[in-house]
């Protein structure tokens, strides 16, 4: 059972009820990430996302560790391009203390000196961990080659220059900015009670002011940006390929039929390019096909790790499968398998409490409503060949894609 209860002060607090089980997961969602920084904040919302877990009013460092794991629960936070997440696991009967830590955190942060020089230190290794992984190296610079010169171009962990300039009261200035209440939800799902939810909310956002934010977040136009080509050297032994292009936001309609033709393309063992390029050729051990979705934007694409000297051939090879989905519609059997596989994945998902807490945080604050089990497997289900096919005439134009390449240096 779903239920939703907007606050005087403009928090909304959504549950799922599932009485069968014996945990819950609560997550306070902010409806703000990296792409409402300006250029000299990069990296400050997935700062702030570390800080937080630095000591509040209320706690310590060290007691913020501990609240959650002393319950046999468990704490942690992630931050994306439009959204930050703060969320607990616990017993069902432990969902007041979730609730409390989870708020605190966002509400009473006090951001220590020492600990704030400190963990510029640790975020500049994270730095270092991804750059030094070109499977992740080449999603950024897709994203530059995307995006170039917006912030939905830049990486949400920001860059050495800015992290180091963070200052108390600027990430004090940036919180108050952007962390209020009318872009705060509150998402539990588990064996909860939705109006004793609503109390330890109305509780533990008792004493806190924060108005609307002054400035208008996250609402720089996207400027349209010509296919880029770019090749990077390093010393690694694998050579990283992806080809990615804009895509749908979503709110479009396409989207339900993108997935589908993603999932023909590139999801599992049994997908087009698993069987055409790993399985017929032997060229790579990891390939696959991606979309992202946001509020006014996406993206599409593919990846694969390869032998350098293969690199341009399975280049070629991505574009010949791309092609075959829009030179003839895919037979009503594919069509099928690959429904069940889009509804096996979601029913099987929603074995979590976490994975349907995250469901209905992230559908409360891009649609503001929640969609049913039901009436996603209908959308589903509503997906026609045509449908399957006008997609893939839209987006599988090899002149519409941008390619990235990290190679190995010679």
């Amino acid at each position: 059972m779903f239920d939703k209860t907007i606050l005087d002060n403009g928090v909304r607090v959504v549950t799922e009820t599932i009485p069968s089980v014996r945990s819950v997961s609560i997550g306070a969602w902010i409806h703000t990430g990296s792409r409402d920084e300006r250029a000299v904040e990069s990296g400050a919302c997935h700062f702030i996302e570390h800080m937080v877990f630095k000591g509040t009013t209320k706690r310590r460092m060290h007691h913020i560790a501990q609240r959650m794991e002393n319950v046999g629960g468990y704490l942690n936070a992630f931050t994306s391009k439009e959204y930050t997440c703060f969320y607990a696991r616990a017993l069902d009967e432990h969902l007041p203390r979730a609730v409390d830590t989870v708020c605190d955190l966002i509400l009473t942060p006090v951001f220590p000196e020492r600990e704030l020089e400190r963990e510029k230190d640790v975020v500049i290794e994270e730095m270092k961990m991804y750059d030094d992984t070109p499977e992740d190296r080449v999603f950024d610079i897709l994203d530059e080659t995307l995006f170039p010169d917006h912030p939905m171009g830049r990486p949400v962990i920001g860059s050495e220059e800015t992290v180091r300039s963070f200052s108390r009261s600027t990430l004090m200035d940036f919180m108050a900015l952007t962390y209020t209440h009318d872009r705060i939800v509150i998402a539990a799902a588990g064996n909860v009670s939705h109006s004793k939810l609503v109390q330890h909310v109305e509780k533990a956002f008792r004493d806190s002011k924060r108005t609307p934010a002054r400035r208008h977040i996250g609402s720089d136009p996207i400027p349209d940006a010509p296919p880029g080509f770019v090749t990077e050297k390093r010393p690694i032994q694998q050579a990283h390929l992806v080809i990615g292009r804009r895509a749908y936001s979503v709110h479009d309609e396409r989207r339900i039929a993108l997935s589908i033709l993603n999932t023909l393309l590139g999801g599992g063992m049994s997908s087009r390019l698993n069987q055409n390029i790993r399985e017929r050729y032997g060229y790579c051990y990891n390939i696959y096909s991606f979309i992202n979705m946001h509020s006014d934007t996406g993206d599409f694409g593919i990846y694969m790790g390869t032998d350098t000297q293969r690199v341009d051939h399975a280049r070629e090879l991505m574009f010949r499968e791309l092609d075959k989905l829009v030179q003839r519609r895919v037979s009503g059997r594919m069509l099928e398998r690959a429904r069940s596989q889009v509804k096996g994945g979601i029913m099987l998902g929603l074995e979590s409490m976490g994975s349907r807490m995250m469901r209905i945080g992230r559908q409360e604050l891009y649609y503001g409503t929640y969609f049913s089990l039901d009436e996603i497997l209908s959308m589903i289900d509503s997906v026609t060949l045509d449908d399957v096919l006008g997609v893939a005439q839209d987006l599988f134009r090899p002149s519409s894609f941008s390619t990235v390449r990290i190679l190995p240096t010679s």
